[in-house]
């Protein structure tokens, strides 16, 4: 009860300031919302349900302003969006996918300009917002949540074999090297499923590596090639851990390095932050750390963007659906909201936000001082063919095969990309 009280008084505050400044004015919204607006909210977090209701239900009790979460099967979401919006019959409010998908149904007037919301430039940093902003600085959606790549560790075999979290890379590969020694698998990961070690650990790595968020755009720009000293160190840091994985790491699929860590067969596990739970009734005690940069590197992140929210522009609601939109854009609405997010999605607000799962919050608390960027390949790597992820991919995994070196990988990189990149 007392949890609930606080909840809702958290967002009688918030909604007290967020509704005065919402469009067409406070007043009128506010007595639309008290006789009964019904919005809509699309997603593809069809797993959220219980979540998100409990939240747009505590948002009702403070408003008046029911809205109702209506997800989609999520390989479906992206197509049966557009043939929403196309008929007239989309959402109020919805997710949007960052970069070009989003950029795509904002050019073409479906998602509405939302640069104007109160506290989206104060309350979030430049890199945190550029996923749903274009190339002339428009923003067609807030920040919603993010993941975060890092190292999950088993305590309990750090502590029997006399190891700290490492502080630099050269420290985590002493760290693999000792546990091997002493007959312990160092690392899960495998390459069977192939996403994994591309998404989960080299674009984990890659901004300790490249300089992080503003490294990333030199290399966008054409100010550094993509086959620079650096990228060869991250090709050959991936190179260098091959002989920690499991024996046969060749076979090793994603679900089976979740075993392997689980069941405590394997010391370390590289992967995103939306596996807290599968370890949650796991018997050893575990934590989790960041990707330590090299020795002399400044700390960076893999904080990802995974979702936004925005308005449709043809809603018969604006100052509802802008007066929600500038809620989560302030701390208070965003510390109400992560409690309803699944363990390891967080808010993208800069802001301390308390988290109340323990492990969770140990993961959250990585972010702190750290710079922060998405995976490498995400904002404009994606889209010609070959794809830079597919190159980074078949690089890393090669290079970890010993069929190819870390500066070939590198090399083929850049070389895939200078057939459509164009540096801008």
């Amino acid at each position: 009860m007392g949890k609930k009280l606080t909840v809702l008084t958290a967002l009688a505050l918030c909604l007290t300031m967020a509704l005065p400044l919402a469009a067409g004015g406070s007043k009128d919204a506010a007595k639309k919302g008290s006789s009964g607006t019904v919005l809509t909210m699309g997603s593809w977090r069809a797993d959220d349900v219980a979540g998100w209701t409990a939240l747009l239900a505590e948002y009702k009790k403070a408003t008046g302003v029911e809205i109702q979460f209506k997800p989609t099967n999520p390989p479906d979401y992206n197509a049966t969006l557009r043939l929403q919006l196309e008929s007239g019959t989309g959402p109020d409010l919805m997710f949007a996918r960052s970069y070009d998908t989003g950029i795509d149904l904002f050019k073409n007037g479906y998602f509405a300009d939302v640069s104007a919301i109160k506290g989206l430039k104060e309350n979030f940093s430049e890199g945190n917002r550029a996923p749903w902003t274009t190339a002339d600085g428009k923003a067609f959606a807030i920040p919603l949540f993010a993941v975060i790549q890092s190292v999950y560790y088993n305590k309990d075999i750090f502590a029997a074999n006399g190891i700290s979290v490492p502080k630099t890379w050269e420290e985590f590969l002493a760290a693999c090297d000792k546990l091997k020694k002493a007959g312990i698998t160092p690392i899960a990961n495998g390459l069977a499923d192939e996403w994994d070690i591309n998404e989960c650990f080299m674009m984990g790595i890659l901004p300790n590596f490249v300089g992080g968020y503003k490294g990333r755009l030199e290399y966008e720009t054409g100010k550094r090639a993509f086959n620079d000293a650096n990228m060869v160190k991250a090709f050959q840091a991936m190179t260098d851990l091959a002989k920690y994985c499991p024996d046969g790491y060749e076979a090793i699929g994603y679900n089976d390095s979740n075993a392997l860590f689980a069941t405590s067969k394997a010391a370390m596990y590289a992967d995103g932050s939306w596996s807290l739970d599968t370890f949650k009734d796991m018997s050893a005690k575990w934590g989790n750390f960041a990707f330590p940069a090299p020795a002399g590197a400044k700390a960076a992140i893999c904080f990802h963007a995974d979702a936004g929210l925005t308005m449709n522009a043809a809603t018969k609601h604006p100052a509802e659906a802008k007066a929600f939109l500038e809620w989560l854009c302030t701390p208070e609405g965003a510390t109400v909201a992560a409690r309803y997010l699944p363990n390891g999605f967080y808010p993208m607000i800069s802001a301390n936000i308390k988290i109340e799962d323990a492990h969770s919050a140990e993961l959250y608390g990585l972010i702190q001082g750290k710079d922060q960027d998405v995976r490498f390949c995400w904002p404009k790597l994606m889209s010609g063919d070959p794809s830079g992820y597919v190159l980074m991919n078949q690089g890393v995994i090669k290079a970890m095969k010993g069929q190819i070196t870390a500066k070939q990988a590198a090399d083929d990189f850049a070389a895939g990309l200078a057939k459509w990149y164009k540096p801008n």
